[in-house]
């Protein structure tokens, strides 16, 4: 290989790590959803003191935010009050690291009484084709429950504590809680798992009427927005292989 022949290459690797890399604009932000796990309890969420999600409702999920890396101050309050002086919960720090990705839930603990638990959502790809699915538990008087995966156990947990992430084929899958031999209703339930996503499934509100919600949290390469979609990989491969036959041609 003459040196015009290793200069081609050299642009097209170059140019195919440009279309896979596709780097974010702004990697020094944390990105935060927020939850609202408490049953029959509608309420306004302050952050630093200011009014950030108004009359936000039973099962509400919202963001994600990108917000600069800091601790901020969360407190939460029935939705009648004029301001933040008398929290239902809170106030609360809140700390945010650069590049990472959050959800905060507001639930019911073990006993039933209101708390707060700030999650990490893990965003780091699982392959080609592949997704991850995780679960969460933030309900009242249901500990030690068994999560299951089409039929197969992934294990137990307890209030404020999750389970996985675990790396999964795109697809559907059922999902099931179980206390002792018992299967918690309204599981189980179908969730699908998609390429390039976490899935990530939260049991709130209480054992008697446990209630699900699922977020998706996109995964992603270091320094990167997304896992790069097979038409990218193409593209970049196309560049590449023309590029390579330009520079037989040109030498031969």
């Amino acid at each position: 290989m003459n040196r015009f022949t290793k200069f081609i290459s050299a642009v097209a690797l170059v140019a195919a790590g440009f279309l896979i890399a596709n780097p974010a604009a702004a990697q020094d932000d944390a990105q935060l959803s927020v939850l609202h796990g408490v049953p029959g309890a509608v309420v306004d969420v302050y952050v630093n003191g200011v009014l950030t999600l108004d009359d936000f409702t039973p099962g509400s999920l919202a963001g994600p935010l990108s917000l600069p890396a800091d601790t901020y101050v969360v407190t939460i309050v029935a939705s009648t009050d004029p301001d933040d002086s008398n929290p239902l919960i809170g106030p609360a720090p809140l700390p945010l690291e650069a590049g990472m990705n959050y959800t905060a839930v507001a639930h019911l603990d073990a006993v039933g009484g209101l708390t707060a638990s700030l999650f990490t959502n893990d965003t780091s790809v699982a392959g080609f084709g592949k997704g991850k699915i995780t679960a969460r538990h933030t309900a009242a008087n249901a500990e030690g429950v068994e999560v299951l995966l089409d039929d197969a156990s992934l294990g137990t947990f307890d209030n404020g504590e999750q389970i996985g992430p675990a790396a999964l084929s795109d697809g559907l899958y059922t999902v099931e809680i179980k206390a002792g031999d018992l299967t918690v209703p309204p599981t189980p339930v179908d969730v699908p798992v998609f390429d390039g996503q976490n899935t990530i499934v939260y049991a709130w509100g209480d054992a008697s009427d446990l209630q699900l919600a699922i977020q998706y949290v996109d995964l992603v390469y270091e320094g990167s927005t997304s896992i790069p979609t097979l038409d990218t990989l193409g593209i970049a491969l196309m560049i590449t292989i023309l590029l390579l036959v330009g520079a037989r041609r040109f030498t031969s």
